[in-house]
């Protein structure tokens, strides 16, 4: 059959499947099952319409529960069975060996570092460019392009960037943007602005970032706990958790703002970028970083534009310029939607898997745990610690999943 053809008949039927299941149900409850007649009518209408939701629901949950719910409880079984004992159950050896290889925790080291790196960066840079961008005249445009490399799917990106790292043997001419610019340098002032000052900015500012999250996280603690502006006990030992945890990264920062002004660069080389192990890091997640700052800037552009005008005008009397308006008065008011757009790009970062396996597969120290549940499943046929591996992520995800749901109901609310 004409692929085109299948196509058609295919759309064809979903629709028109749907529209008469919806149909017939209604039928269903208002003429066989609740009738709205005789001496009862007022009541069987009222049922009516408490079963109607659930039966329009009936073809999600049964789907939700086919290929979420089924995948789960069998992945569960199958990390505890066996494929070498024929599927016989082995409690928790899997675990116990996925916990023993050192592939394992580089992922998970790798996942951490993208946690902390990927999330602040795009939520930083959304929110610039959505505060910049509704300050020009074009800004639409802007928005435009920023927004663009969401229309490009992860492995498209990875391709991109892959060239862009290209490196070609000394002496031939050097396709790979990043190489052309490098070999560009050699110690002299150019050198010393992009490689040195400008990455110590970005680092110092990202220090800035975190003790500014460190200063929004303390604050409500000075209302003291259990009371009226206050925060409760468990509020308490979640915010100082995440305020140890922000002084670690401020620390990391520092170390990592005095490697760049001191190191040494092997000049006049061009570079296999994908293979300099930890730094190669970075450079997968400038992939998507480029691809999820366009979604934060959307988001954070409308919760920015939802801000009462009163409030600006207020802060514009009594004096302040600026950078006060923007640290102290907008970004309070949308604290809850930066929640919401960070916490999503945590979820994408927790399930990154297209970019490293299209660019490194793992290798040169950039291991993450799905390209290591996928190198387990697909590659070594060990079912038993890929679905392992894979039940990782899932605890992994689903705290998130029930804060952005808890948040949610909490603002309908």
């Amino acid at each position: 059959m004409n692929p085109a053809l299948q196509a058609l008949i295919t759309i064809v039927i979903g629709v028109g499947g749907c529209i008469g299941y919806f149909y017939l149900s209604n039928v269903f409850v208002d003429r066989v099952l609740f009738p709205a007649k005789g001496e009862h009518a007022g009541r069987n209408i009222n049922r009516a319409n408490m079963i109607r939701p659930w039966l329009f629901l009936f073809p999600a949950i049964v789907a939700l529960g086919l290929y979420l719910v089924y995948p789960v409880i069998a992945s569960l079984w199958l990390s505890v069975t066996s494929r070498n004992a024929g599927g016989a159950f082995v409690g928790l050896a899997n675990y116990e060996r996925m916990l023993g290889e050192t592939k394992f925790w580089e992922a998970i080291s790798n996942n951490l570092l993208w946690l902390t790196v990927v999330p602040a960066a795009s939520t930083a840079f959304g929110l610039l460019a959505a505060q910049l961008t509704d300050r020009i005249s074009w800004g639409n445009i802007a928005k435009s392009l920023i927004f663009m490399p969401m229309a490009i799917s992860f492995v498209g990106a990875s391709v991109i960037f892959k060239l862009v790292y290209d490196t070609r043997p000394a002496g031939e001419e050097q396709i790979g943007l990043l190489n052309a610019l490098w070999l560009s340098f050699d110690g002299g002032w150019g050198a010393v602005l992009v490689l040195r000052v400008l990455p110590a900015l970005l680092l110092l500012a990202f220090i800035a970032f975190v003790v500014y999250g460190i200063y929004q996280l303390l604050r409500p603690l000075s209302g003291g706990i259990g009371y009226h502006g206050g925060s409760s006990k468990f509020g308490v030992v979640v915010r100082v958790a995440l305020t140890l945890a922000g002084l670690w990264l401020c620390y990391r920062g520092l170390i990592s703002t005095y490697s760049v002004l001191t190191f040494e660069y092997p000049y006049g080389q061009p570079q296999t970028w994908l293979t300099i192990p930890f730094w190669n890091n970075f450079f997968l997640m400038v992939v998507l970083i480029w691809i999820q700052t366009g979604f934060a800037m959307v988001i954070l552009s409308a919760a920015l534009r939802g801000i009462p005008e009163e409030t600006i005008e207020a802060a514009v009397i009594d004096g302040a310029n600026d950078f006060e308006i923007f640290f102290k008065i907008k970004i309070p008011q949308i604290m809850g939607t930066v929640v919401v757009v960070w916490t999503t790009i945590t979820l994408v970062v927790l399930k990154v898997f297209d970019i490293v396996f299209a660019m490194t597969n793992g290798q040169w120290e950039t291991q993450v745990l799905a390209n290591y549940m996928f190198d387990k499943l697909f590659r070594a046929n060990d079912w038993g610690i890929g679905s392992a591996s894979a039940m990782v992520i899932m605890l992994l995800v689903l705290p998130i999943l029930i804060w952005n749901v808890y948040n949610a109901r909490k603002e309908m609310r």
